[in-house]
């Protein structure tokens, strides 16, 4: 290729994503709890959305995706006109991106939070800024110390993936008040319906001038697979980005599949209802074979080891019982791992295999 041709500035510098791993070579019947899955999938009426869609795949899905954000708006009391969806909330935060932050700007987000902040702001140009946290939990005093005349955007995820932590709704409140006024501050609500009675930012997002919400179906909805998105702003903002949004970026199926599934929310309600409790069992059975683990509130489970040498002869041990967990190095976190929380029997090997691994008996 001639040395003519070149990417803009900042692709280059781009690390590739890495998902959590499926397979292991030689190994056929793994658990897969590297990539915060729901363990009990869709509803069933989500399904049968989904497989109703095949009848009308030679048609263009719908533009404005009315229906699904008036089903949206219906279940979380909002306002259908101020949402926008996407192919998961990875595809928001890219619109984001695009529309606000570019070359000279910087955007704002913790040193553990999630790699597609740093990923989409490289792509556009802008300057990735990374603030330290406390104890890995969000630390508002440092994000506002950060935060400059350049400041386009700032991420917060709450609870924020890999740690599963979560700062309260008076401190988002005082990010939100004492960022720059050019700065909009856009709350990562991916793991939002793990926390009973939380509506995930939107509440700050009605009584401010300058905050985003996203939100996505691939967790606690079971539609990984589908890839939807959606996020909640004041009408201006969503102007803006509805204007680079590809006019046919869901499909019929997703449409179709989301709008069940954000309607069931009796599903929802169970598979909270179960991640709570085996997420406290996990966590105290960690605890008690000596790895300890944050109060998490997504479905998920941060555990520390003494070191990285440990954390990763562990990860190993257990891909040998066919246990897939993740390493989080990629999120400067090289003494953890990052354990989804599955159904029982998941929980219970993992617990299991940790006790082999540490000698306990």
């Amino acid at each position: 290729m001639s040395n003519q041709i070149k990417p803009q500035p900042g692709i280059l510098d781009i690390a590739l994503y890495e998902g959590g791993k499926a397979q292991l070579p030689g190994v056929t019947n793994v658990v897969k709890l590297s990539s915060n899955e729901n363990p009990f999938g869709p509803s069933d009426k989500a399904k049968e959305a989904f497989s109703r869609s095949i009848h009308s795949l030679h048609r263009y899905p719908g533009t404005d995706h009315a229906d699904l954000r008036t089903a949206i708006a219906e279940v979380h009391r909002l306002d259908p006109d101020r949402i926008i969806c996407g192919a998961g909330s990875d595809e928001i935060i890219t619109f984001l991106c695009q529309a606000y932050a570019g070359p000279r700007d910087e955007v704002v987000f913790t040193e553990h939070g999630f790699l597609m902040y740093r990923i989409s702001s490289l792509a556009v140009g802008a300057t990735p800024v990374e603030v330290p946290e406390r104890e890995r939990t969000a630390d508002v005093d440092a994000i506002l110390a950060a935060c400059n005349r350049r400041t386009k955007l700032v991420f917060i995820a709450n609870p924020n993936n890999p740690t599963g932590t979560m700062i309260s709704a008076a401190e988002v409140a005082r990010l939100a008040d004492a960022l720059p006024p050019q700065a909009l501050l856009v709350l990562d609500g991916a793991y939002a319906e793990y926390v009973e009675g939380y509506d995930g930012g939107a509440s700050l997002v009605d009584a401010r001038q300058n905050v985003v919400m996203t939100r996505t179906f691939s967790k606690i909805y079971g539609l990984g697979g589908l890839r939807i998105g959606w996020g909640y702003g004041l009408r201006p903002v969503i102007d803006v980005l509805n204007r680079i949004r590809g006019p046919f970026n869901l499909s019929t199926a997703q449409l179709d599949a989301a709008e069940a599934a954000v309607r069931d929310q009796d599903h929802v309600n169970k598979c909270r209802s179960e991640n709570t409790r085996l997420r406290a069992w996990l966590a105290g059975a960690l605890a008690e074979l000596g790895v300890p683990t944050d109060t998490s509130m997504a479905n998920f489970v941060l555990a520390r080891f003494a070191s990285q040498d440990e954390a990763e002869a562990c990860d190993t041990f257990l891909q040998k019982q066919g246990l897939i967990v993740r390493r989080v190095a990629g999120y400067k976190l090289p003494h953890c791992l990052r354990i989804t929380i599955g159904d029982e029997a998941s929980c219970r090997q993992v617990a299991h295999a940790v006790a082999q691994f540490k000698g306990v008996k």
